[in-house]
Formats: C-alpha cells, sequence, structure tokens
C-alpha cells in the first residue's frame, strides 16, 4: 500500500511560481496531494502553470507582497504551507540607484514579513503552520557584482532565522532554501558574474525541491541543494579575513574578464 503524502490535502500557497523554482515547487506539492495557489506577478505565467498541473492548482496572480489574503479565500479559508519564492536578482553595486535598492529590500525581505504578519495568527491559533523561504547562498555567503540581492537575500534569512527561533515551539516550521545556481532565468540575468561563480556549478530547480522536500522530512531549518556551501559557511565564519580574500580575488577575476 502506498503510503499517504504528508501533503495531502494541505493548501500551500507559492509565490513567483510562473517558472524557475517557484514552478517546480507547485508541481512537486499538487504531486504529493496538495491543493497549490501559484502566484506570480505575470497572471499569464501564473496560469499557464496552473493550467499545466491541473485540477489541484489555482492561478491567483499579484503582487507576493498582499497575495496571502486573497490566496487563502481561494484555498477556502486557511494556508498551510507559505514558499515565500519570488525574489529580484538585482545586481549593481554601492552606487546601484534607490529605487533598485527599494525593489529588492520590498521583494526580497519586506514581502516575506508582510506574509508573515497575516499567517501567523491563524498558525499560532492552529498550532501549526510552514514557511519556507527562497533565500539563495547568497544569503549565507554573498554574490559578485549584485550588491543589492546579496544584502537584501541577508535579510531573508535573518527574517527565516527569527521566525524560526521565535515560533518553533508553538508548531511553525520554517525553512530557508540556499542553492548556489540553478538554471532558471534569474541565473541568465546574472549575467557575466553568474556565468563566473554560478553557471559551472548549476542545478536544476527539481534538484532543489528535492533537497527541501528531503530536509521537511528530517525537520531542517537550512537546506543546502549545494552541499559545498556548507563548507564555504563555515569557512567565512571562522577565517573571515581568508574567505574576503578568496572572494576579492574572484572579483578581480570577473572584474578582468
Amino acid at each position: 500500500m502506498t503510503p499517504v503524502s504528508a501533503y495531502q490535502d494541505q493548501r500551500v500557497v507559492v509565490t513567483g511560481a510562473g517558472g524557475g523554482i517557484g514552478a517546480a515547487l507547485a508541481h512537486r506539492f499538487a504531486a504529493e496531494g496538495a491543493t497549490v495557489v501559484v502566484n506570480d506577478l505575470d497572471p499569464a505565467k501564473a496560469a499557464s502553470v496552473a493550467g499545466a498541473i491541473g485540477s489541484r492548482a489555482i492561478a491567483v496572480p499579484g503582487d507576493a507582497s498582499t497575495v496571502v489574503a486573497e490566496a487563502r479565500e481561494a484555498l477556502g479559508g486557511a494556508v498551510d504551507v507559505y514558499c515565500a519564492n519570488a525574489g529580484l536578482a538585482s545586481g549593481g553595486d554601492a552606487f546601484a540607484d534607490e529605487a533598485v535598492w527599494e525593489a529588492a529590500w520590498d521583494t526580497n525581505v519586506m514581502a516575506h514579513v508582510r506574509a508573515a504578519r497575516t499567517l501567523l495568527p491563524d498558525w499560532l491559533e492552529r498550532g501549526g503552520g510552514r514557511f519556507v523561504s527562497t533565500v539563495s547562498a547568497a544569503g549565507l555567503l554573498t554574490m559578485i557584482g549584485a550588491a543589492p540581492y546579496s544584502v537584501t537575500k541577508h535579510g531573508a534569512l535573518a527574517f527565516a532565522e527569527w521566525l524560526s527561533l521565535t515560533y518553533r515551539h508553538r508548531g511553525v516550521r520554517v525553512h530557508a532554501i540556499c542553492p548556489q545556481g540553478v538554471r532558471t532565468d534569474m541565473l541568465t540575468a546574472a549575467g557575466s558574474a553568474g556565468e563566473l561563480v554560478l553557471a559551472p556549478t548549476a542545478i536544476e530547480p527539481d534538484a532543489v525541491v528535492e533537497a527541501l522536500f528531503d530536509g521537511m522530512e528530517k525537520g531542517r531549518f537550512l537546506i543546502l541543494p549545494h552541499p559545498e556551501v556548507a563548507d564555504y559557511y563555515a569557512a567565512r565564519a571562522t577565517e573571515p579575513d581568508r574567505w574576503l580574500n578568496g572572494m576579492n580575488h574572484l572579483q578581480q577575476k570577473w572584474e578582468s574578464s
């Protein structure tokens, strides 16, 4: 007899689900028996993914910062799993325009905060809920040529950590997915820096999703689809100057390419 999935009949929201990791998450949760809200800023992309999934998917397009109320209504009044996956891969240095910094902060951090504000009262009353944050290895480490992205992904990780340490004893489970390169449009948008740092070890979105489901089963907060990131993270913490020197050499290589 086939065992029943832990996500059978769960109500799931995935933001930024019009492609890439988000679409892969939506497909996998639906395959596990969940009903999934497919959210994307692009209505056509949301509808396309939901249509490909079938009866277990509902397209709810719009801004990830404000989607929770409409998504919850579409799911019959409750959300069990929320995947804060929408993100902006904003490049640029310290001189990037203020609007670029503001957009990155709004999408990569504040959208998570706003979702949590809406979800937590119900989750705490029910004694359970699951918040999945797509962070990126840039949130643990950094990314050359992308100051707004790196800084705000650090913020996304910090918020996910705070949620976990504050509410885990009350049944709220939090997971932070931190992949390096993933073969999506976001990797293409990273340009030459992405080609240098991320492309050589890039994986498919389904591999990220597989790592998440394995991590959820084992109760892990930190999900590392690229296991080597753990060593980089440890080196950054214990030998910061050596690690920064190594990253600076990578920066110089990129500048001279």
